[in-house]
């Protein structure tokens, strides 16, 4: 008989003064930034790739990607190596904070009603320490804006409906 998932664990981390989340299943580790490699071309989803064991991997620069403005000069970041389907993807944030078990009925779903806000990146969101965290999905990540827009310029976005699958 299998036991319910009463808990999922999250790696938390910052982009300004915003806090997200990743799955920690997803996350194979997290690292300082090496040198960049550049891209042939310019892009407004991958800011170069980076070389780790051999392997050639993509890296987004999570501000960028949802348009936060720099503002305050912050350290150099860490990246977080994920794995989406078929290759691993690096996320350029500003700090990873900490793992945190969310009871999965403290998860709510991410709000149906604004489009162009970034929500269709999003499985839901949490609270923790008074702050609310909000669940990327990185699998949506990839997901092409409208020419060279962050993603929070976008509008008309629906967003699916993860949270069964995060519960199941």
């Amino acid at each position: 008989m299998e036991e319910a998932v009463t808990h999922i664990q999250f790696a938390s981390f910052s982009l300004g003064d915003r806090l997200f989340a990743v799955d920690i299943m997803r996350i194979r580790e997290i690292i300082v930034p090496p040198v960049l490699s550049p891209l042939p071309c310019d892009s407004s989803l991958l800011q170069g790739v980076i070389t780790l064991r051999g392997s050639v991997i993509p890296v987004m620069n999570m501000r960028e990607r949802f348009g936060i403005t720099a503002g305050v000069e912050t350290a150099e970041g860490k990246l977080l190596i994920v794995t989406l389907a078929r290759q691993l993807l690096a996320l350029a944030v500003d700090d990873v904070m900490e793992v945190v078990s969310v009871p999965v009925a403290d998860i709510q779903p991410p709000l149906q009603i604004v489009s162009g806000a970034g929500v269709e990146f999003l499985l839901g969101a949490y609270l923790s320490d008074g702050r609310v965290g909000l669940i990327l999905d990185i699998d949506a990540l990839l997901g092409i804006p409208n020419e060279n827009q962050s993603v929070c310029q976008k509008t008309g976005s629906v967003m699916e409906d993860h949270h069964a699958e995060m519960n199941g």
